[in-house]
């Protein structure tokens, strides 16, 4: 590509992007929060909340250095450098996480539309399915577009959300907020959240080719962690006027909605998770994608047509929908997302902190491996 980054593209997008892969639904509906922090108490889930911001940071900054020295705008570039012969374990790992990930979109989004529209579950999963596939096999530029203009929406709504519990019910907020309560566990807590959704960093590779320099990837890594986890603090403020109920509730975010009782926000803040859960799939889809784009075009020399996108999404969103149907919400956060948070830390945490932060410290002032865009004034 010819054309320069821009500003946005070098400093917000990676973390929008970042932002995007790991809010998902279980996250936007509120159940992964009330999974991973509130049995540590209010004032211990947000210690595990900031914990978790600062470890995705930190990640995303050797992670992006890592690519830019190597050259590594794929996930299976990145850990044939990164692991060697071994980087199949990685594709398999994503590959089952993936599944287990859409399977929560799908299911979030059913219970959505049941929620809204009193639907059968299975229509909400098949239209997100429809407009993930929609999108992602328009490639890279349509999902960047995506990326930045459901933020805008995203921050928005819950930014309103946390105005509007305030007002209706602060009193019972700050009450929660300010009574002493046990706070155990908030490490694990927030250690098995950060570790099964810093593989979003790797999922969003497409968009290290806008970071021209080191510094770029220092910065941009360094914002990743807080504009992910901003919208998931102010979410949990809220969601401490109904502590410990609100613990058991499968979509927490609607049974706040249903107390707020104003039934034109409720549809706006429905459509919005909705629309967290199509940003987020199309970047893991996108992902995949990617990867067997430049396999494709390696091999064959040819390019790897829309069509082509198009059949994978749709292959592997239809089976995500099945596992959906079968397990659950609850069931697929509390049993699914554990196993993934210690898989992803032997197959990329730890190389990554170690041989991969090894390598970037060593190559600290030689050339990056590849010329990326050329950054904008």
């Amino acid at each position: 590509m010819s054309q320069k980054s821009t500003w946005f593209q070098r400093t917000l997008l990676p973390g929008f992007a970042f932002k995007a892969v790991v809010i998902g639904g279980g996250y936007a509906t509120g159940r992964e929060l009330a999974t991973f922090f509130l049995p540590s108490g209010p004032q211990g889930g947000l210690l595990g909340m900031l914990l978790a911001m600062v470890v995705w940071s930190l990640i995303c900054i050797v992670t992006f250095l890592f690519a830019l020295d190597t050259g590594s705008r794929d996930y299976r570039t990145f850990f044939r450098n990164l692991l060697g012969p071994f980087w199949p374990i990685f594709e398999i790992a994503y590959v089952l996480a993936m599944i287990l990930i859409l399977a929560v979109f799908a299911a979030a989004a059913g219970a959505i539309f049941k929620a809204l529209f009193g639907w059968p579950e299975v229509f909400g999963a098949l239209a997100l399915v429809g407009l993930i596939a929609s999108v992602a096999s328009f490639g890279n530029e349509a999902v960047e577009r995506l990326f930045k203009y459901v933020s805008v929406f995203l921050y928005a709504t819950y930014a309103l959300f946390l105005v509007l519990s305030l007002t209706h019910f602060g009193g019972r907020i700050a009450a929660v907020l300010s009574t002493p309560a046990p706070t155990s566990g908030w490490v694990v807590g927030g250690l098995t959240y950060a570790g099964y959704n810093v593989m979003g960093a790797v999922v969003i590779l497409p968009v290290v080719r806008h970071l021209g320099r080191r510094k770029d990837a220092i910065i941009a890594g360094a914002l990743a962690g807080p504009l992910a986890m901003a919208p998931a603090i102010l979410f949990f403020v809220a969601m401490a006027a109904y502590y410990p109920q609100i613990k058991d509730q499968v979509l927490p975010a609607d049974f706040l909605l249903q107390r707020l009782d104003l039934p034109a926000f409720r549809f706006v803040f429905q459509g919005m998770i909705f629309a967290a859960l199509l940003e987020s799939g199309a970047g893991q889809v996108n992902a995949i994608n990617e990867r067997a784009a430049r396999a494709y075009e390696t091999r064959t020399g040819k390019p790897f047509l829309r069509r082509a996108r198009f059949g994978l999404t749709m292959t592997i969103l239809i089976g995500s929908v099945f596992i959906a149907d079968r397990l659950g919400l609850v069931t697929l956060i509390a049993n699914g997302y554990r196993f993934l948070a210690y898989l992803f830390l032997a197959v990329f945490v730890l190389p990554l902190v170690t041989l991969g932060l090894y390598r970037v410290i060593r190559s600290w002032n030689a050339p990056l491996a590849a010329a990326p865009l050329p950054s904008g004034n």
